[in-house]
């Protein structure tokens, strides 16, 4: 069997499933000692979640999760979508693995669904490179946690249009055991005042399903699977509801050179 090893346990995320668990523990106790609900109104299809070290944006991605999990019960597949930080490939990869490693245990991967995506739509490839890819492994601990016996696919973008991609999460809409994550951080090294106003924009286009708004400035390293999702719940008659937003001062207290991070869930 093969296997999808973690390539950055340890430093984005805990190396060991304790402590891992106590990050999600403390997130939790965070939000139930507010007045936050989780009730959504709809039921959850995809969602936008940020991908740094859990330090930094570990809060606003296992919001994301939590909420889902909440207002969500059949899901049995969860695909992952995010952009490549370190590997140049043209198109898209689908991790053709049997298992996923997360320290809390491997996720069983759904080569047969991968497979059948591979051979429908012409961008999608495999490209091993392309798999040591922090922006979608940081999402499996989250999905090892909320989503018990689901499996998983993992799909990492470089050059290919939002179109495409829509395309892609259109025929993944299909099927109403799917949850679509797509991965992004918002604005990179400005100052907080500066990423504020930046991320304003993507987060008022995330919220109003709003192309021409995303293109007014908004900057997101995750622009193209940003783009693809609001195209794709335009299309679907999906709402969407962002959930939270901060920047990496709120953990380190450096408002002067700062990463934003977002979270919102899309569904019907």
């Amino acid at each position: 069997m093969s296997t999808r090893y973690s390539s950055v346990a340890g430093s984005f995320y805990p190396e060991n499933c304790s402590e891992i668990e106590r990050y999600i523990e403390h997130f939790n106790k965070v939000v139930d000692d507010t007045s936050y609900t989780f009730e959504t109104g709809f039921t959850p299809r995809a969602l936008i979640s940020p991908h740094a070290g859990y330090i930094y944006s570990g809060f606003t991605a296992n919001l994301a999760y939590r909420t889902v999990s909440q207002n969500s019960k059949n899901i049995r597949r969860v695909i992952v979508i995010g952009p490549s930080h370190r590997a140049y490939i043209k198109g898209a990869s689908v991790g053709l693995y049997d298992t996923y490693q997360t320290p809390c245990g491997n996720l069983k991967v759904d080569l047969h669904y991968s497979l059948e995506l591979e051979k429908k739509f012409g961008f999608l490839h495999f490209s091993p490179e392309a798999h040591f890819e922090h922006s979608t492994e940081t999402q499996m601990p989250f999905i090892a946690h909320y989503f018990n016996g689901v499996e998983v696919v993992e799909i990492v973008y470089a050059e290919i249009s939002s179109t495409e991609i829509s395309e892609l999460i259109d025929e993944l809409l299909k099927d109403e055991s799917n949850l679509i994550v797509i991965s992004t951080d918002l604005s990179h090294f400005y100052t907080k005042e500066k990423a504020r106003m930046l991320d304003d924009i993507c987060i008022d286009a995330i919220a109003n399903l709003d192309l021409k708004r995303i293109d007014q400035g908004c900057e997101a390293c995750g622009m193209i699977g940003v783009k693809a999702v609001i195209e794709s719940a335009v299309g679907a008659g999906l709402k969407s509801t962002v959930l939270d937003y901060r920047t990496s001062a709120d953990s380190s207290g450096d408002e002067s050179n700062v990463v934003g991070y977002t979270s919102a869930i899309f569904g019907k």
